[in-house]
């Protein structure tokens, strides 16, 4: 039954937490205070001299959140992370929470904010929300730097002999603007610069983000930045930003952005909540620097992966696993019976309604991404996030088919709890730490061609019949190959509401293929890009968008931010 103070909004509830000041935090997680940098009383970002001064610690035991395909049902992946978090700290372990930083394009559309809910967010709310600490503002400036010297370049007697039309490198902008997906520049004469068409993505698909999130430290990143691609010469030859200097610019852009940021839970975890790159178009998962820092600094690190398994535990595993260089110890599926039924077939509005069958149906979607960790030889554990239209014959359902697979699982309740809604799936997940010492193993090698690589997702993770090259992408292939970047992990842009790359085929597809429409190099980064269907890497925004509700007062109180 449904309390009062669960009617309260996310906005209110995180209004009205009891937040410590940031250095308390920091000091109990044993940061020194020449170690902080503070960005008013409840953030701050850490140096990262902290690495080097606990290089020789042990690390902590990490825990990846990971969840079903996600619906409009919501399951509560974010949640979930910060309740569990919570849960830890509550039976006496030292715990830090590692998420990715909000984008303002989907907090002010329709996707809303990624600071969890309830009883379980990270705080201040309005702050990680906006504009936080300014790293995405400064990823929004290096990429747009980095265009305005490709211009200029051109403009200024194009020494490395530019193809304009072979421009790849676009601008970013970090809100929902489908206008700006394609433009022409250099309109207006001679002085304006060289016409061309081009066009804005958003910021968090740049690859400076994803660079920014899989850098350990200052000189990695200046050489990471240098390696990106941003066109082809008339001749077809790679163009890169170091060719055109622009590496050590950007890394001063950067200089404070690569600095994890410290802040804390509605009960007083401490969280990492740093960078912010999608996963369905990006590798969707908090800086490695982040992770490292926490791992240092609790016995526990929870972090998450974006969307479902197919694509952020897949990534986790594949990309931010490999440069950072830790392994996962559990991990943790989220589903709600909401969703479930969704994937069984109900809709949207008759959720409320109790249907045992479409849950059974829609189970087959779980068991899916159940499958896939099993394949990356890892221990999980189902956490069945409760929502309050859940009847007991439809929760009874759905333990009853766990149980007859042997699949581990705790009911999570931290929306309306708060930590105490997380303990048992803490509880069991110690003893499955304590128990299993698996180190999950990759699905593919980097000595594998580009087609092995992108066949073994699309069978092994997607549950595909096989996968189909466009004439284009077979041509990109074998330019790959001569350039030299085949030998790097493939980081899949596919829908995240179906296994398949057909957004509207939910629960367990069978019997398709997965279609490869164009690969893009993110050389800096480290990986190339296999776009499939139709992802957008500039979101647009809803008939009636989020920000449509939001307001402040004389006195700076925000309302309707979720």
């Amino acid at each position: 039954m449904m309390t009062k103070k669960t009617m309260l909004s996310d906005i209110e509830i995180a209004q009205k937490a009891q937040m410590k000041p940031i250095q308390e935090i920091a000091e109990q997680l044993g940061i020194f205070e020449d170690e902080l940098e503070l960005y008013g009383k409840y953030k701050a970002k850490v140096s990262l001299q902290l690495l080097n001064r606990l290089k020789d610690k042990e690390d902590g035991k990490l825990i990846l959140v990971t969840a079903i395909n996600p619906t409009p049902a919501g399951e509560g992946k974010s949640t979930v992370t910060v309740g569990l978090g919570q849960a830890f700290q509550r039976i006496g372990k030292k715990a830090i929470i590692a998420l990715r930083e909000p984008s303002l394009g989907p907090s002010m559309g329709i996707k809303g904010g990624a600071a969890g809910g309830g009883y379980s967010q990270v705080v201040p709310m309005e702050d990680i929300n906006l504009h936080f600490t300014g790293d995405i503002h400064a990823i929004t400036t290096a990429h747009n730097a980095l265009s305005a010297l490709i211009d200029n370049h051109i403009m200024q007697g194009n020494e490395l002999n530019i193809d304009p039309r072979r421009v790849i490198w676009k601008r970013v902008v970090d809100l929902n603007d489908r206008a700006l997906r394609n433009i022409v520049i250099g309109l207006g004469g001679p002085m304006q610069g060289v016409p061309r068409q081009d066009g804005f993505d958003i910021t968090v698909a740049s690859e400076v983000m994803a660079i920014l999130c899989l850098a350990d430290g200052i000189e990695d990143l200046k050489q990471k930045l240098g390696k990106i691609v941003v066109a082809y010469t008339y001749d077809k030859k790679p163009v890169t930003a170091k060719d055109l200097g622009a590496q050590g610019a950007m890394a001063l852009l950067l200089k404070d952005a690569i600095k994890p940021n410290l802040v804390q839970t509605i009960e007083n975890t401490p969280a990492f909540v740093h960078g912010g790159p999608f996963a369905n178009i990006a590798h969707g998962t908090n800086s490695i620097l982040a992770t490292k820092m926490a791992l240092k600094l609790a016995d526990y690190t929870i972090t998450e992966a974006g969307f479902g398994a197919d694509l952020g535990a897949e990534k986790f595993f594949h990309i931010a696993s490999r440069y950072g260089n830790y392994k996962p110890n559990a991990v943790v599926i989220v589903a709600t019976v909401r969703a479930l039924k969704m994937h069984g077939g109900v809709a949207k509005t008759d959720l409320a309604l109790e249907n045992v069958e479409a849950l059974r149906n829609g189970y087959a979607n779980l068991q899916k991404h159940m499958d896939t960790i099993r394949q990356f030889h890892l221990p999980f554990i189902v956490a069945i996030n409760r929502f309050p239209t859940d009847t007991e014959n439809e929760l009874q359902a759905l333990k009853e088919m766990l149980e007859a697979e042997g699949v581990p699982f705790a009911m999570t309740e931290v929306w309306e709890k708060g930590g105490e809604g997380g303990i048992e799936l803490a509880q069991k997940l110690i003893a499955i730490v304590e128990k299993e010492r698996r180190v999950h193993q990759e699905l593919y090698s980097l000595d594998q061609s580009i087609e092995e690589k992108i066949g073994t997702i699309a069978k092994m993770v997607y549950g595909a019949d096989g996968v189909e090259f466009t004439s284009t992408v077979k041509k990109q292939i074998t330019q790959f190959i001569e350039n030299g970047w085949d030998r790097l992990p493939i980081c899949m842009a596919k829908t995240q509401y179906s296994l398949s790359d057909d957004p509207t085929r939910l629960g367990r597809p069978t019997g398709f293929k997965i279609t490869i429409r164009e690969l893009r190099p993110s050389i800096g980064a480290g990986f190339i890009v296999a776009l499939t269907g139709e992802v957008m890497t500039m979101p647009g925004l809803p008939k009636k968008p989020a920000a449509l509700n939001m307001d402040i007062d004389e006195n700076g109180t925000i309302r309707g931010l979720f």
